[in-house]
């Protein structure tokens, strides 16, 4: 079978002789070195994305795709707000409205903040799940007059309150009385405890969406109208739409990522330079293969020689130790591809399988929400992986190979 004379010996020279064993290691080293690399950079960086994933999960249970706000801070008339933008995007697949507040909790002589959230269970399913994390009680005991309340579970746990207790509800508000200014306060009765895992059990206060209105004086005006969507990840879209074609003037949207705009580019920050880190392990491995390809040229000073007086050409000098580099290059990319993603598959099964066998716990569930370590495969972090071991592999190859191209045969036979 013909094959091109460059391709034929530079695969050649991938076979060592007994007499540069060495080189033959170096280049072994070399081959696994950029597998383990790759492998390691493609796990970490899914494990990353398993953690990114768990987060926004978690934040979405309890944060809406899309909030609809209008100047001054109240918006009214929400029922119309609302049949008019279901009416110009089929992307929105329900609405519910909500009055947000702030608000001091006390019971049992233990005082801790709360973002007040006064909702509807009616509609609120339609937008955020939230009932589906209700522990203890229900969302449906949320029911205006009765001045009930649902709080987090780490809320709770603070306050030391339980189903059935009273918690007093205190907002940074005044009344003037003929005794002077006094603080707007009201008792609630604890109806449900839910948990998200995640930050919101700590602060996070639920009402009835008419009882919110009489604390906090709101009258028939809520805070914002909630959007739920079809894609919670085309929130974005669904916003600039809104923005810029549908909503009136002095109505503004905002999507779930704004509201945590600077913690998710946060984690994209940390991603991007693990990425550049860890790449760092590939690198080395490419300074070994460059190292042995240079071993190679001189090792090969009296072949190239003779190939050049046959009448090889400098380029085909040059694609010959440019095939050896790429081949250790290649083959060590796809098996560090193969390894990266049977690891990414199973790495919580594996990280649990250490901690049975070790008795030992890797992350606490107090501490970082979760007791598990998540993984999530990309494949384009895949791709960029790959591309750039190959790239970095094809770098290596060039000074090696120019420097071969540059044996004069006279002086490479001269002691021959």
């Amino acid at each position: 079978m013909y094959r091109p004379l460059p391709l034929f010996i530079g695969l050649r020279y991938l076979r060592a002789k007994k007499r540069n064993q060495f080189i033959s290691i170096i280049s072994a080293i070399s081959f696994v070195g950029i597998a383990l690399g790759v492998a390691v950079l493609i796990t970490v960086m899914s494990v990353m994305n398993g953690f990114d994933e768990q987060i926004k999960d978690r934040i979405l249970m309890m944060v809406p795709p899309v909030k609809v706000y209008q100047a001054g801070g109240k918006l009214y008339d929400w029922q119309e707000l609302s049949n008019n933008l279901k009416e110009k995007s089929k992307e929105i697949t329900g609405t519910a409205p909500v009055i947000e507040g702030q608000g001091m909790l006390s019971a049992n002589g233990t005082n801790a903040f709360a973002a007040l959230q006064g909702i509807d269970p009616k509609y609120e399913n339609e937008v955020v799940p939230i009932s589906e994390h209700v522990t203890q009680g229900k969302l449906s005991s949320l029911q205006s007059g009765k001045f009930n309340i649902i709080l987090g579970k780490y809320l709770a746990q603070s306050l030391g309150v339980g189903i059935g207790d009273k918690v007093t509800v205190i907002v940074p508000e005044a009344n003037l009385t003929p005794a002077g200014m006094v603080p707007r306060l009201k008792q609630f009765t604890v109806s449900g405890i839910f948990s998200v895992s995640y930050q919101y059990d700590s602060y996070y206060a639920l009402i009835n969406i008419k009882d919110a209105a009489k604390l906090l004086q709101m009258g028939n005006a809520v805070s914002a109208l909630q959007l739920g969507v079809n894609n919670i990840y085309q929130a974005p879209f669904v916003k600039y739409y809104l923005n810029a074609k549908v909503l009136p003037d002095f109505f503004i949207a905002r999507d779930w990522t704004d509201e945590n705009k600077s913690f998710f580019q946060a984690l994209q920050m940390e991603k991007t330079m693990m990425f550049f880190i860890l790449l760092l392990i590939i690198a080395v491995a490419i300074f070994n293969l460059l190292s042995s390809l240079v071993m190679v040229v001189t090792d090969k000073r009296s072949d190239i020689a003779i190939l050049r007086t046959m009448g090889m050409s400098s380029r085909q000098i040059i694609m010959i130790f440019i095939i050896q580099g790429l081949a250790i290059g290649v083959i060590g990319t796809l098996l560090g591809i193969v390894l990266g993603i049977v690891l990414s598959l199973n790495a919580t099964e594996i990280v649990n399988w250490i901690q049975v066998i070790f008795h030992v716990q890797f992350l606490s569930p107090s501490v970082y929400q979760i007791d598990f370590i998540p993984s999530k495969l990309v494949w384009s972090d895949i791709y960029h992986v790959g591309i750039a071991a190959l790239v970095l592999s094809f770098l290596a190859t060039l000074y090696p190979a120019w420097s071969a191209s540059r044996v004069q045969p006279v002086e490479a036979l001269r002691y021959e």
